[in-house]
């Protein structure tokens, strides 16, 4: 297939609108979020609001921010992170809303707790302590606080209040940060969850406390607001961990989720060409589809030549082709795709793909994460 045909599948395949609950999404490109540490005490500015906007207004259908700090003190880990909480971080958000739909875009702010990823004396909170299932790290050791079930409900409350405000300030949806090995997720992986009440156990057990919050977000906004939920088999620093080894344990864990209200399932593999199971060429998003019957984002390395592990080491990533994408998209397989770093490298490389302009993108380098443009 010559590069014009190529470009007229790309145009066809990722230009289709999506429905998403009460949101129509103007084409099939979402841009995953990627903490970048430019909101200084918590508050993002004009400029964050400039460099979303400037990927709305390059044909990103659907921003989803940068994870944005819940009101608990444990929430978070750095000063420099977007709270969600605050009226001067709202007050930022808010601008940023209006900067992305009035270049033409729909927008998501990702909500976050770090758990037990917060170091100690850490801002916002310092004297907050870590707080997880089990008060256990990522790497196996005793780390931090146990949470109480006063804890567990003041952070479902959190959640619950962050997504109706995500709605009263005019956001798109929410997306609940379920992966990474962050609180959600340390609740849902057995490496980090040794409770003995209800919230631990077998894996549907572990997904009750995300149930609860995904199911309190739904409570606390309309119906057809749309709820994300963003989940993945690895985790910061254990790339090889995993919560459903099987397609019948990923069920388990999907079916408390889809029952509670989840929306769509974001789905986040470091390379989204990689079937997750033996047997079958279906990557993540796509067993997440077949198995809950909601729509899924994919993401991982999209449009680059190397994943991102290379960024953390200086490397600079290659453009690459996009065929095999656009073969999975064209039989369902999942339903929109985020696109991380290439967006980094070139805000207009959503309109570059529809308009065939692949010889003008622009490769993604590590030194652009020093500067927001």
């Amino acid at each position: 297939m010559n590069a014009s045909d190529t470009a007229a599948r790309a145009a066809q395949v990722l230009s289709r609108t999506f429905s998403l609950d009460g949101l129509t999404v103007p084409n099939r490109i979402a841009m995953a979020p990627m903490t970048r540490e430019f909101s200084p005490g918590g508050v993002p500015g004009a400029d964050v609001a400039d460099y979303y906007a400037r990927r709305a207004a390059g044909g990103v259908g659907l921003i989803i921010t940068e994870g944005t700090y819940v009101d608990h003190a444990a929430a978070g880990t750095s000063g420099a992170v977007p709270r969600f909480h605050g009226e001067d971080a709202l007050a930022g958000w808010q601008g940023v809303v209006e900067a992305v739909h009035a270049a033409g875009g729909t927008i998501m702010p990702q909500l976050w707790h770090v758990g037990m990823a917060r170091k100690a004396g850490a801002p916002p909170f310092p004297d907050a302590p870590a707080s997880g299932p089990s008060g256990i790290s990522l790497d196996g050791g005793p780390a931090g606080h146990t949470m109480t079930q006063r804890d567990l409900d003041d952070v479902i409350a959190a959640f619950a209040d962050a997504a109706a405000t995500a709605e009263r300030l005019g956001f798109d949806g929410v997306e609940l940060h379920g992966a990474h090995g962050y609180l959600i997720d340390q609740f849902l992986w057995s490496g980090t969850n040794r409770r003995t009440d209800a919230y631990g156990g077998d894996l549907t057990a572990r997904t009750r406390f995300a149930a609860e919050i995904v199911a309190a977000c739904r409570a606390a906004v309309s119906p057809d607001f749309p709820v994300l939920f963003r989940m993945s088999q690895w985790k910061m620093g254990d790339y090889q961990a995993r919560l459903a080894d099987t397609p019948e344990e990923l069920n388990a864990l999907l079916t408390p989720l889809t029952e509670a209200g989840v929306s769509a399932f974001h789905c986040s593999t470091r390379r989204y060409w990689l079937p997750e199971y033996e047997d079958s060429d279906l990557n993540l998003a796509g067993w997440v589809k077949k198995l809950s019957g909601r729509p899924t984002l994919t993401v991982g390395s999209v449009g680059l030549d190397n994943e991102f592990l290379g960024t953390f080491k200086g490397e600079r990533a290659g453009v690459a082709g996009i065929d095999r994408l656009l073969d999975r998209m064209e039989r369902d397989e999942f339903d929109l795709v985020a696109i991380g770093r290439a967006l980094l490298g070139d805000p207009e490389w959503a309109a570059k793909i529809f308009e065939g302009r692949t010889g003008e993108l622009v490769p993604f380098d590590a030194a652009m994460l020093r500067s927001l443009s």
